[in-house]
């Protein structure tokens, strides 16, 4: 890109077409685009950008763009939607099972700057998600939970907000859905959670979906925080085992677990974490298996103690364990 005769544009982008998934393009294939440069600032890097609108179909909303094309590289995902471009998931699904680190600053000192960096870096690229060697299971997994035909439902017209307090006179002809809105977890959503893949409540909702179809099924006694490892190899340790779970969870530190408890004698171990929420985001990243020294392990959720009445008595303990 040549440099631009504005040194105050000059951390601004500019692009001839935008970077988007089969479904926010819609099933028109004469769809025709409005392109403005500079037309607004990126929702995660706040740069200004190319900005690209069109009407996907007969009947559906018009679309634009919301991230800049780095940002968008960066976790190879659409401009518009935020969706992974490769499996049609959220990116917190995608990194839960792939390991991934969410390496992007989210404070607005530093999310400007990372971006230019970036920008740079992937100049001749089309994504900056690593090569590396992922695990079979977290490939699995993916390969399970994969979207692969476009779901052109998601560029309905929004709901009429007039529709809802009973005022609007418009009829048929109103361009928004008349029909009552559904007020749960998924209507919450925000650019910023969606694309660094923290607290997504889709994504929440697809893992543990995903978990329980597995036999991952939370138990029901919240005391619970253990996770029960099996089949494991005859030279694992402890200090393999502690390190390979930290590996596969980027986003849970090394405080957060309480304790690994290894029972070489049964090639079984316990992980027990200090909050239960924990325990149920491994159990959720884990529910293809996991792979410790070259060994895929079972994974199984901890049970407590036969015959303990309430977890007050002085014979209960809330992660005690059957060894």
């Amino acid at each position: 890109m040549p440099p631009k005769a504005d040194i105050n544009k000059a951390g601004w982008e500019q692009s001839e077409f935008p970077i988007l998934c089969e479904t926010c393009l819609g099933d028109n294939p004469f769809v025709r685009m409005s392109k403005q440069e500079y037309g607004r600032s990126c929702g995660t890097c706040a740069r200004p950008f190319t900005v690209f609108r069109w009407n996907p179909g007969t009947g559906m909303r018009f679309k634009t763009t919301v991230i800049c094309q780095t940002c968008a590289k960066v976790k190879n995902v659409c401009q518009t939607c935020l969706l992974d471009l490769e499996y049609g998931l959220p990116t917190q699904v995608r990194d839960t099972a792939l390991a991934v680190q969410n390496e992007a600053p989210t404070s607005d000192i530093n999310r400007e700057y990372y971006a230019q960096n970036m920008e740079n870096q992937l100049e001749g690229t089309k994504s900056g998600l690593g090569t590396g060697r992922a695990s079979t299971a977290g490939k699995e997994m993916l390969k399970q939970l994969a979207r692969t035909d476009p779901y052109y439902k998601r560029n309905r017209p929004h709901v009429c907000s007039f529709f809802v307090k009973g005022e609007c006179n418009r009829g048929t002809e109103c361009p928004y859905r008349h029909e009552k809105p559904v007020n749960n977890d998924l209507a919450h959503q925000n650019i910023q959670d969606r694309y660094h893949g923290r607290n997504d409540p889709v994504a929440r909702k697809i893992l543990v979906t995903h978990a329980e179809n597995q036999g991952l099924k939370p138990p029901d006694d919240v005391t619970i925080t253990s996770i029960f490892l099996s089949s494991l190899s005859p030279e694992s340790s402890e200090l393999s085992i502690r390190t390979r779970v930290l590996q596969s969870l980027p986003t849970v530190q090394p405080t957060q677990i309480k304790s690994v408890v290894h029972v070489a004698k049964s090639r079984c171990a316990f992980v027990n974490f200090k909050e239960r929420s924990v325990a149920e985001t491994a159990a959720q990243a884990w529910a293809n298996g996991l792979e410790i020294d070259g060994e895929s392990v079972g994974v199984k959720w901890g049970r407590s103690r036969a015959g303990t009445k309430s977890p007050t008595t002085p014979q209960s303990r809330s992660n005690s364990l059957d060894v």
